[in-house]
């Protein structure tokens, strides 16, 4: 039987090789502070998971909670810039 297999490289990429783009890249910078703020979230609740909450620990917890929101209102209010991205 004869193989028939590509006799030349590949000639375009694979998706997962290459580096973000400046457009993906604005929209990461753009959504930063929502970002940085469900990490702190995600991190008051990891801290949380092995022991009861103490008072300090649900203030913390509420804070960082009002953070997230505060910052989804404020990426929600702004106009998004127009990067293409996922068109």
């Amino acid at each position: 039987m004869k193989n028939i297999g590509a006799l030349q490289a590949v000639v375009t990429a694979d998706l997962s090789d290459r580096e973000p783009t400046a457009a993906e890249l604005d929209a990461i910078a753009y959504e930063t502070p929502l970002i940085e703020a469900e990490v702190e979230l995600l991190d008051v609740q990891i801290s949380l998971l092995d022991r009861p909450a103490s008072e300090l620990d649900t203030r913390r917890l509420r804070r960082a909670r009002r953070k997230v929101l505060a910052a989804r209102l404020e990426l929600t209010n702004q106009v998004a810039p127009v990067t293409g991205v996922g068109a």
